[in-house]
């Protein structure tokens, strides 16, 4: 096993921003009885106190707001602005989550003989929560804020690449929780099976392989898990869309943050003959050619390093998959070896559906443009891929709108809206290869993180 574990800074690779033990699975066992002792008092202590100490994480992350985003830079490479968002919707998610613990906890009906009949939910006891690392904060909190407002305790082992955020969090968080009841876990694979084998409720985001295997190992424990796997996500630019309006639009939510989301955008289908999809693909070639990588830190920069060696030899093979199959490389291509983990924002077209690049997840700056003859091929492309995360789509009649966002198979859908950001409070989730089990965020996270049972009162029968 790993026995320490490094992150280093994207766009200075020679900057180590972490070098820490590697949790074993002893450590995880035992981490895992503390969370249990402590979870007890945790739930016993009522709503007003969980509500009250994930109000004062709140408060004291929004305090220290300007460091955490310092370090997310640091860290990940991501664009500072970007950067400054995320804390502030990490802000905004402990703020959600300190008024969701006073929610309902359950439903009265009628009883069928007298008495009184209800339902209650209650915690399932230790969180198992396995995280990414390309929004290092706003994860683990949109995971470890809900099942901590409805009474659990969380184990959280965090991406390698993203493991001084996740200690910083929960140094900050420590500060308000009692103690043991959130414990990062740092480590590789091995520290992540053992954090499955502890848990009583799993909650995974990354990859499609280490996520299936997620859910296996926790179904045969018979636990509740639910994954998010990333996606190939399509923006359809119907006839009828302004050529330079969409371009800038699918331009960013495809390349931000070197295109390191998941749902960034990764095939634009252009609608229309000819004609069309050239006009539609100059102006993406224009818009995607004018997002030039730079340091994260400096604001205004849009396009950072990827986050590893690894990672921008992935975008490259791709792009040598492309031209060695027939395709073009429109504008881009070339990584910046001088300066950390850079790629450049790449543009291709030319590829069959069936190629592995319009089928796979390529994790960075890489977007494909496809062509459509109508509205019935724009929809079996955008559906074309294993994936089901979200499509965009992107005109001016309502009809053509409604009925690409009717027919789709995706998770969420997106009209006349980037594929990238999402609203804390609405569920989030995808279909097929994107997606094992329940939705997250909003309520519907609190319904994962807690058991309903149905509880029978009958009248005192003497």
């Amino acid at each position: 096993m790993t026995t320490t574990i490094q992150s280093r800074s994207p766009q200075y690779p020679g900057d180590l921003v972490a070098d820490v033990p590697a949790a074993t699975a002893g450590d995880v066992r035992e981490a895992a009885g503390t969370a249990r002792t402590v979870q007890r008092d945790w739930w016993d202590g009522g709503a007003a106190a969980r509500a009250t100490a994930l109000g004062a994480a709140a408060r004291t992350l929004r305090e220290r707001a300007a460091e955490a985003a310092a370090l997310v830079v640091r860290e990940v490479g991501k664009p500072a602005g970007e950067a400054r968002a995320e804390v502030g919707r990490a802000v905004a998610i402990l703020d959600y989550y300190v008024q969701a613990a006073y929610g309902a906890w359950g439903e009265t009906y009628p009883p069928s003989a007298g008495g009184v009949l209800w339902t209650e939910r209650r915690p399932h006891g230790v969180a198992g929560l396995v995280t990414p690392w390309n929004f290092p904060l706003a994860i683990p909190l949109w995971k470890a804020a809900p099942a901590l407002a409805v009474g659990n305790a969380v184990l959280l082992k965090p991406s390698p690449e993203a493991v001084a955020c996740a200690t910083w969090l929960a140094d900050l968080m420590a500060e308000t929780l009692p103690a043991g009841l959130l414990q990062v876990l740092p480590g590789g694979a091995e520290t992540g099976e053992a954090v499955v084998r502890a848990a009583d409720v799993v909650s995974f985001t990354g990859s499609v392989t280490v996520g299936s295997e997620v859910a296996v190992a926790a179904t045969r424990r018979r636990v509740p898990v639910q994954a998010e796997m990333g996606g190939h996500n399509a923006a359809v630019v119907l006839p009828d869309a302004d050529p330079g309006m969409v371009a800038r639009v699918l331009a960013l939510a495809a390349m931000g943050f070197a295109g390191q989301k998941c749902t960034a955008t990764r095939r634009v289908v252009v609608v229309g003959g000819d004609a069309r999809v050239r006009e539609v693909t100059e102006a993406l070639v224009s818009a995607v050619g004018a997002l030039e990588p730079g340091d994260p830190s400096e604001d205004g920069v849009t396009v950072g390093p990827v986050v590893t060696e690894a990672a921008r030899d992935r975008v490259v093979d791709a792009v040598a998959a492309v031209r060695a199959s027939g395709g073009r490389v429109l504008v881009g291509g070339v990584g910046d070896r001088g300066r950390g983990w850079y790629v450049r924002p790449t543009l291709v077209d030319g590829l069959d559906p069936g190629h592995e690049v319009s089928q796979q997840e390529v994790f960075g700056p890489l977007a494909l443009v496809q062509a459509a003859r109508d509205l019935d091929h724009a929809v079996a492309l955008a559906d074309g891929t294993p994936y089901g995360l979200v499509t965009s789509v992107h005109g001016r009649d309502a009809g053509p709108l409604l009925e690409v966002a009717r027919r789709v198979r995706t998770g969420l859908v997106k009209v006349n809206a980037p594929t990238t950001g999402v609203d804390f409070y609405a569920p989030f989730g995808g279909e097929a290869a994107s997606s094992i089990g329940p939705r997250e965020q909003g309520r519907a996270a609190l319904d994962f993180y807690a058991s309903t049972r149905t509880v029978t009162f009958a009248p005192h029968a003497g």
